[in-house]
């Protein structure tokens, strides 16, 4: 069963623009995919352990626009 948690964090404006800007050009990726994909990458490249990380990291790169 995958459960998904909801988070709040605030960004700085510029990082906003920047992906609002990289949303609009990029119509298969949404902000949850994106925030999904850099947080499972910061873990892997920052001593994370868990192989679910991973995972989630590749299913976010490599998911199908459905």
């Amino acid at each position: 069963m995958n459960t998904t948690v909801s988070i709040l964090a605030e960004i700085p404006e510029e990082l906003h623009t920047a992906l609002i800007s990289y949303l609009e050009s990029h119509p298969t990726w949404d902000q949850d995919r994106i925030f999904e994909a850099a947080l499972s990458l910061f873990l892997l490249q920052n001593g994370g352990t868990d192989r679910r990380a991973g995972q989630i990291y590749l299913d976010a790169l490599f998911k199908q626009a459905v």
